[in-house]
């Protein structure tokens, strides 16, 4: 059944009235459904990749081409999920505001979007002509965590727990292990080391 937003009662988890288009830097996490582990693997706290998360890499950096009032900064393709930091320069002037059903052109949501729709689509070819290994369903869980960037500390603490988070897998909760919060639905502060 298609989404209508009449019918279906979805809570957002995004900040009620924040312009998500608007100039600044985002954290993101987007996680495989159902944490499954479709990227690689993680030996001697370093992340290799396999072709699936090499696609993935690629068109995390094709979307420079595709929305042009963004950069990106440090990213980590884990086994399960995907962290990274996009800045937007300057809001989107697009001809279309409103996408139906949904999401602003020029948003976090849409850059998202294009990123989970994208790298589905690839995927799912990788599995027909490369015997990547198969997805449940869906490739993406529902939704995606972001996190806006206040100020230069916390981008620095949030690059380095990028940079580490291979290093960190083994007590990281989205591996069953005890040590990482950052996917629960309402995260609190000072739980995070990234978080001033």
């Amino acid at each position: 059944m298609r989404y209508n937003p009449k019918i279906h009662n979805r809570n957002s988890i995004r900040l009620k009235n924040y312009d998500y288009s608007q100039t600044g830097l985002y954290f993101i996490t987007i996680c495989t459904q159902n944490h499954e582990h479709l990227f690689g693997e993680i030996q001697n706290h370093r992340m290799f990749l396999n072709d699936a998360a090499l696609m993935l890499d690629i068109q995390w950096n094709e979307l420079l081409k595709r929305f042009k009032n963004i950069k990106l900064h440090e990213y980590v393709i884990m086994p399960n999920h995907f962290h990274g930091i996009i800045s937007i320069l300057d809001k989107c002037m697009s001809e279309h505001k409103v996408r139906p059903y949904g999401t602003l052109d020029g948003t976090i949501g849409r850059i998202i979007q294009a990123f989970k729709s994208i790298t589905t689509h690839q995927y799912t070819w990788g599995v027909k002509q490369h015997n990547w290994q198969r997805f449940d369903k869906k490739l993406w869980q529902r939704n995606y965590w972001e996190h806006i960037i206040r100020n230069e500390n916390e981008f620095d603490s949030i690059s380095q727990y990028i940079i580490d988070n291979p290093k960190k897998w083994k007590n990281d909760k989205l591996n069953h292990g005890i040590g990482n919060v950052v996917m629960e639905t309402q995260t609190q502060y000072g739980v995070e080391e990234w978080m001033v």
